[in-house]
């Protein structure tokens, strides 16, 4: 498997916001545990998550109002 640079790209809460995605810390944690949304990185003190995992989370999310 070949990994490109944008797979290997992070994101941060205001980048999360920046695309839309403006649900509370908690909801987030949810999500996650559940298995709804990708799981976060903790870089340092910094939380983050992998661009290429929020973009197949916000592909599904179309994908199943498309099929609705």
């Amino acid at each position: 498997m070949t990994t490109t640079t944008s797979d290997r790209l992070v994101l941060t809460r205001e980048d999360l916001a920046r695309l839309g995605i403006k649900i509370s810390n908690t909801t987030l944690l949810r999500l996650e545990a559940s298995g709804s949304f990708p799981k976060r990185l903790r870089i340092g003190n910094t939380v983050t998550w992998l661009a290429a995992e929020v973009r197949e989370y916000i592909d599904g999310l179309a994908a199943e109002r498309e099929a609705a």
